[in-house]
């Protein structure tokens, strides 16, 4: 792969990485003020700290991806380095999914209290999105997992 799509990727995992950081230095404080105000407390701190422990994986996953695309770079891309970190984005996928899996009920409850679904919506497109995420990298680390087999096997013939 040529160094410009490359670098165009390693762009967008930065661009990926900056509404996220804002957000958790910015958004969610300002939310959670406003929310504990409306809602019991005991509904919101938990919601608020998942968001910020999902927010771990998230930034762990970010820099697996930007460990890949410089495998890439580096004509490394069927190595065992690759598959590693297709299977470390993986894990982070599904930790976030289950963090928002376990924050479910709490947004259940503040969406009781306030008439709105969306807010529930919002953690169920999380779950989605991430778990899609995780079946996408188990099946890409397949395929680069057999491709290195295939590889080492036909160097082995040779």
């Amino acid at each position: 792969m040529e160094r410009g799509k490359t670098l165009f990727l390693k762009i967008t995992v930065c661009l990926m990485a900056i509404p996220i950081l804002a957000v958790c230095l910015f958004g969610v404080p300002m939310v959670a003020k406003e929310f504990i105000e409306y809602y019991k407390a005991t509904m919101v701190i938990p919601v608020m700290t998942i968001i910020y422990l999902a927010a771990i994986p998230f930034f762990a996953a970010l820099y697996q991806t930007w460990k890949l695309l410089s495998y890439i770079d580096n004509n490394q891309a069927f190595t065992e380095l690759a598959v590693r970190s297709l299977k470390v984005i993986k894990f982070c996928a599904v930790i976030i999914s289950v963090l928002f899996v376990a924050s479910l009920p709490f947004l259940m409850y503040m969406a009781d209290q306030d008439d709105a679904p969306g807010l529930f919506a919002i953690g169920l497109v999380v779950v989605f999105a991430s778990a899609v995420i995780a079946v996408f990298a188990a099946v890409l680390q397949k395929l680069l997992q057999n491709a290195i087999d295939i590889k080492s096997e036909n160097d082995l013939t040779v």
